[in-house]
């Protein structure tokens, strides 16, 4: 199962990309997938526990299962003013 995740804001910095593919042997949720962008960009640690997920246009919890072949975006908090 091929899942791409798009990056924003201060994911994207720390990754260096726009997205990411990942590949999974069976169906994982959301909070699965955080923990495996951890495992593999360990940098996002102290990120990841405060952004959000969006399945296509959807805003998902880490309950949420993954559609195969699902684009799912990563949204980090922002701040500014």
């Amino acid at each position: 199962m091929n899942i791409v995740v798009k990056l924003f804001a201060g994911a994207r910095d720390i990754v260096g990309k726009n997205e990411v593919a990942l590949e999974f042997e069976s169906p994982i949720t959301i909070g699965e997938l955080r923990t495996r962008l951890i495992d593999q960009h360990p940098a996002l640690q102290p990120l990841l526990p405060y952004a959000m997920f969006a399945i296509e246009t959807t805003y998902c919890d880490d309950a949420t299962p993954i559609p195969k072949n699902a684009t799912v975006a990563c949204i980090p908090p922002v701040s500014g003013g």
